[in-house]
């Protein structure tokens, strides 16, 4: 990938635009004056401006994702926001939300503004999410005011469920005081117990302990009764079980706080592809059973998920080359998102386009309160374009992490991001 500073002028000439706002494609020509939208039309002219050439392509909104690991503070050995930057142009996001759980945790508003003031200058926008309780431990609230005022944009414990239910309502109340999503890791950790991947025929065939279903549905249907009860707002993360989505759209015809997300790993594997023992499929929660994967798609078509987010999650390859025991729960999943969700929603369950575009786009930014009409005249440009029907095999080539822990390589994906633009950058990704 090779990334520069936009042309004081710029056109891309010849694309389909998708404005996931309006709802509308056509084609047109977009105008960028120094890093803003400066025209939407047929053929526009503009001597001095370089003309990057979209014929076939698609122009939309950046991606948006509400839940990646960047790692830093503490672990810069397995990313930086630097690096997590450039793994994010590369998969078409240029806005993303980095959760707490770094060493030591984002969980005072100095660390907030912290992260704040080290992404100022990188090409992606970078928001934090804060830390629900002191040090993740779970029982003390954080101080979720000053933090919001410092700029965190949601509150979570992620990779540590809030097991305490009193501590997991008042989090909530806090958060609805302060309109802002709350996010709980959905995991019951007394069921999950030292399940190291799905319960099931699989798990037994490989002498691995399960971690049920029941894990997640439990925790999930426990919160969204708190958010229920206290009229609040309820973010569910990395949903990976039919029964958990059915929860969800069941309990949003009651209380319309509730927002979910699905990860492009949980639609795309499913428990049978761990036979190999590939430490990069060792994710929390864990890949499901093709009758979840599938669950999740019709969950999807029902619109139970507002967003796909990538749970992007880097670890170092001594970590990931151990025994499956030892070896971290995680992958990262920023570069081949697009190609991933393409292929499966798109090409193979016919899902319109206009819909997943939506669910990288305006609906992430909705949940967070982020401006979401970007293609207006005037607004900074935060675009991606890309070719929608692109078959390739996903290699090393197209990692931009700093780690490459990914389950994709040698996978067969569909969609290749060709520009990302974002902060007055450019980043050529093909």
């Amino acid at each position: 990938m090779k990334l520069e500073k936009l042309s004081a002028s710029t056109i891309l000439r010849n694309g389909t635009i998708i404005d996931p706002v309006a709802e509308k494609q056509f084609k047109a020509d977009v105008l960028i004056e120094d890093g803003r939208i400066a025209g939407i039309g047929g053929q526009i002219n503009h001597e001095d401006a370089k003309s990057i050439d979209c014929s076939g392509l698609i122009i939309t909104h950046g991606f948006c994702d509400l839940h990646v690991h960047f790692r830093e503070p503490g672990r810069e050995d397995k990313e930086t926001l630097a690096t997590g930057s450039r793994a994010a142009l590369a998969g078409g996001f240029t806005r993303v939300c980095v959760m707490p759980n770094t060493d030591p945790p984002i969980d005072t508003p100095e660390a907030v503004a912290n992260i704040i003031d080290k992404a100022r200058e990188l090409p992606v926008h970078i928001h934090p999410i804060g830390a629900v309780t002191h040090q993740q431990q779970g029982r003390q609230l954080t101080e979720m005011g000053s933090m919001r005022d410092s700029g965190s944009v949601a509150f979570s414990d992620d990779g540590l469920p809030i097991t305490n239910g009193s501590v997991m309502r008042m989090a909530l109340e806090y958060g609805g005081m302060l309109n802002v999503p709350v996010i709980n890791h959905a995991e019951d950790i007394d069921l999950r117990n030292d399940g190291l991947m799905n319960e099931g025929a699989v798990s037994t065939r490989l002498g691995l302990p399960g971690n049920p279903a029941a894990a997640e549905i439990n925790m999930v249907h426990r919160d969204l009764e708190l958010a229920r009860t206290t009229s609040t707002r309820l973010h569910v993360p990395h949903v990976s079980t039919a029964g958990a989505a059915r929860l969800i759209g069941d309990l949003k015809k009651q209380h319309d706080g509730i927002s979910a997300e699905v990860t492009p790993h949980h639609l795309f594997f499913n428990d049978e592809d761990l036979l190999g023992f590939d430490t990069n499929l060792k994710v929390a929660p864990p890949i499901r059973s093709e009758a979840d994967r599938q669950g999740l798609i019709t969950a999807i078509r029902q619109g139970v998920f507002e967003c796909i987010a990538t749970d992007h999650a880097p670890h170092t390859t001594e970590e990931k080359e151990g025994t499956f025991d030892l070896a971290p729960f995680g992958m990262i999943g920023l570069e081949s998102c697009f190609g991933a969700v393409n292929r499966i929603l798109v090409n193979e369950n016919d899902l319109p386009l206009m819909e997943l575009i939506k669910m990288l786009t305006v609906n992430p930014r909705n949940i967070m309160g982020f401006d979401n009409d970007l293609l207006t005249v005037g607004e900074a440009a935060e675009l991606v374009v890309v070719d929608t029907g692109a078959e390739y095999e996903f290699s090393r080539a197209h990692i931009q992490s700093k780690s490459v822990n990914s389950p994709y390589l040698g996978r067969q994906l569909t969609g290749k991001i060709h520009y990302t633009i974002s902060k007055g950058n450019l980043a050529v990704v093909q």
